[in-house]
C-alpha cells in the first residue's frame, strides 16, 4: 500500500523503493540503540527545565534594554544545566554558529596570543574569521592574534604533535567536533576526553574550546563533561529542535562567559541587557524537542550512509563507525551527481520544494557551493538539507530531518532521480 501511494504521489519506481525500505529494515538494531540515547538526553533536558522552575510567565517579552528579563535569564540557566556549564549565553543576537565562535575567540584572545586548532584547518568561514583567507576586516590576525593547527592522524587527534606545538603564546586550543567540508569522521566525546586530559595535565591554564555545531545530543555526554572549558554552537542546528527562530549559544566557565557577554554588548554591561524579541518560548521549546529531532536526524544520516554504500559510494562516516554528529558525507565523484543529489533533497523539502538549487559564490567559501535547504527556519540544517562545494572529490553533505519519514522519501527520490538520469 505504501509503495503504491509513493508511486502515485511521487512516481517512485519499485527498485528505488525496495533498496531504501530494505535498508530501513536492516538498520532496526542501530535505531533501537539511538532510541535509548534519545531517552537519556530527553530526561536530562527535562530535568533542567524542572530544576529551574520554568513557568508560563517566563515567556513574556521585554522591551528596551531588557533589564530584569526573567525568561531570558532562566533560558540561559537551563542551557547551563543541560550542558553542565558554570554559565551560558543564549541570545538571538548571535546570528550563527560562526558568529558564536568568532565572538568567543575575540572575547578570550588578546594581541600576542595564539589560537591552536588541533583537528586540522577549520572550515571555510572560520578561516575568514582567523584571517587565513579572504580580506574581511576585523579578523583575528588584524588584531595581532596568531594561529597554528595540527592535522589529524588516522582520524584522531595527534596528541603528541599537539603537545609539541604548544608554546607560551598558545592561550586557546580549539577542537572542531564536526567535519565541515572535510573527509573525516566527527570527533567523538571519548577522543575529546583523551586529548583534553593530556593537554590539561601538562598545560592546566590553557583554554580548551569546542565547536559543538552538529554534535549536540548525538552522544550521552557533552564536551564540558569531559574537561573542556567552553563550547559554542548555533540554535538553528541540533539544540534548536527546528523551532528556534535564530540565535547561538556559548556555555562554559563563568569567567569566559563573562568576557563573551561583555564583548557581545559592552564592557560593564555584559549579560544584563539585550532583549530576546519574544523568542524565549521558541528557543526553549526547540531545546526540549532537540533530543527527539536530533535522533531523527541521526537515523536519517545512517539511512543515507547505508543506502549509498550499497550503491557503491564511499560514505563518511562509514555505516559501521561511531557517530558524533548528524552529517553524512557521500563521495559522489563528479559535479553532476552532487548537483542532482542536492536538487533531489530540495524536491523532498517541506518549504520551497519547487525551487531548483544552483551552484553559487557563497560568502566565506572559495569554491562554488550548491545548497538544498527547504526549511521552516531559513538555513536550519537540523531540518532536511544537503550541500557541497563543487570541487574534487565532489562530496554531498547530507544532514537533518525533523521526521525520519521525510528522510525515507528523500532517499528514495535521490535514488530514483539518479537511476533515471543514469548516474548510477
Amino acid at each position: 500500500m505504501i509503495k503504491d501511494k509513493l508511486k502515485e504521489l511521487y512516481d517512485i519506481d519499485d527498485e528505488s523503493y525496495d533498496i531504501v525500505i530494505k535498508s530501513n529494515e536492516e538498520l532496526e538494531s542501530k535505531f533501537k540503540k539511538l532510541e535509548q540515547l534519545e531517552f537519556i538526553n530527553q530526561i536530562k533536558v527535562l530535568k533542567a527545565f524542572q530544576d529551574n522552575k520554568l513557568q508560563a510567565t517566563d515567556f513574556a517579552s521585554t522591551t528596551g534594554y531588557g533589564y530584569g528579563d526573567v525568561g531570558r535569564d532562566k533560558c540561559e540557566a537551563i542551557f547551563r544545566d543541560v550542558f553542565k556549564a558554570e554559565d551560558a549565553l543564549v541570545r538571538p543576537s548571535i546570528a550563527s554558529g560562526t558568529h558564536a565562535l568568532s565572538l568567543l575567540m575575540k572575547a578570550v584572545l588578546l594581541p600576542g596570543d595564539k589560537l591552536l586548532y588541533i583537528t586540522g584547518l577549520p572550515y571555510d568561514t572560520i578561516q575568514e574569521v582567523i584571517g587565513l583567507q579572504g580580506n574581511a576586516p576585523c579578523n583575528l590576525r588584524e588584531y595581532g592574534i596568531d594561529f597554528d593547527y595540527v592535522e589529524l592522524k588516522d582520524n584522531d587527534i595527534d596528541i603528541e604533535s599537539v603537545i609539541n606545538k604548544i608554546d607560551p603564546k598558545v592561550k586557546m586550543v580549539s577542537i572542531q567536533r564536526s567535519t565541515g567540508y572535510s573527509l573525516r569522521n566527527a570527533i567523538s566525546i571519548d577522543k575529546i576526553e583523551k586529548a583534553v586530559s593530556i593537554i590539561k595535565q601538562k598545560y592546566p591554564d590553557i583554554i580548551v574550546m569546542v565547536d559543538n555545531c552538529y554534535g549536540e545530543f548525538t552522544e550521552e555526554k557533552e564536551p564540558l563533561e569531559v574537561g573542556c572549558d567552553v563550547i559554542a554552537g548555533s540554535l538553528i542546528k541540533n539544540p534548536g529542535g527546528g523551532i528556534a527562530l535564530s540565535g547561538g549559544y556559548i556555555a562554559g566557565k563563568r569567567e569566559i562567559i563573562d568576557r563573551v557577554a561583555n564583548t557581545l554588548t559592552a564592557p560593564g554591561i555584559g549579560k544584563e541587557v539585550g532583549i530576546t524579541f519574544g523568542t524565549t518560548r521558541n528557543t526553549l521549546q526547540g531545546l526540549f524537542l532537540a533530543p527527539k529531532v536530533t535522533t531523527e536526524a541521526l537515523k536519517s544520516a545512517i539511512l543515507f550512509s547505508h543506502v549509498f554504500k550499497k550503491l557503491g559510494f564511499k560514505t563518511i562516516p562509514d555505516i559501521s563507525d561511531k557517530r558524533s554528529d548528524i552529517i553524512c558525507a557521500i563521495v559522489l565523484e563528479n559535479e553532476e551527481r552532487v548537483i542532482e543529489f542536492c536538487r533531489s533533497i530540495q524536491e523532498s523539502s517541506v518549504v520551497d520544494s519547487h525551487v531548483v538549487p544552483y551552484p553559487w559564490d557563497m560568502p566565506g567559501y572559495d569554491d562554488k557551493v550548491i545548497m538544498a535547504s527547504g526549511s521552516f527556519i531559513d538555513g536550519s540544517s537540523i531540518e532536511i538539507s544537503a550541500d557541497g562545494p563543487l570541487r574534487e572529490p565532489y562530496v554531498a553533505y547530507y544532514q537533518g530531518a525533523l521526521t525520519y519519514n521525510q528522510a525515507l522519501l528523500a532517499c528514495m527520490k535521490v535514488v530514483n532521480n539518479f537511476r533515471r538520469k543514469n548516474l548510477i
